[in-house]
């Protein structure tokens, strides 16, 4: 008996230690004044539109391996249909198609630098 207790101190020593760690640390909270309206897969990229419910603006979050992109205060637009985002960030104008009129569950996303397409995907609903 004496000898399992020696093996299980370090662990209760362990135990104790992330513990009290974990009162110190802060905690995350999701934020709870957006709705998530489109989020989307696109290859190696995650992008999501959100609507601020306060301020009723539209905001595009973009994560991948290469970085993470965040622009407040797009735009919205109801065509055919189908509902495009629109965001400036500097040169670059990213559009986030809800949808396509063949398939509700697929999406657009579109990267325009000086008002040229440089990058168009097709993406699927996440």
């Amino acid at each position: 008996m004496m000898h399992s207790l020696k093996k299980l101190n370090p662990l209760i020593g362990l135990v104790t230690l992330i513990t009290e760690l974990a009162v110190w640390l802060p905690v995350a909270k999701a934020d709870s004044t957006a709705d998530l309206l489109v989020s989307l897969q696109c290859q190696d990229y995650q992008i999501q539109i959100w609507q601020n419910r306060l301020s009723n603006t539209y905001l595009y979050r973009s994560q991948s391996f290469m970085g993470n992109l965040a622009i407040d205060q797009g735009s919205r637009t109801a065509t055919e249909g189908v509902t495009v985002y629109k965001f400036r960030n500097g040169d670059y104008e990213y559009w986030v198609w809800d949808g396509t009129l063949d398939s509700p569950n697929a999406g657009t996303w579109e990267i325009y630098r000086n008002s040229r397409l440089v990058l168009q995907q097709n993406c699927t609903k996440s």
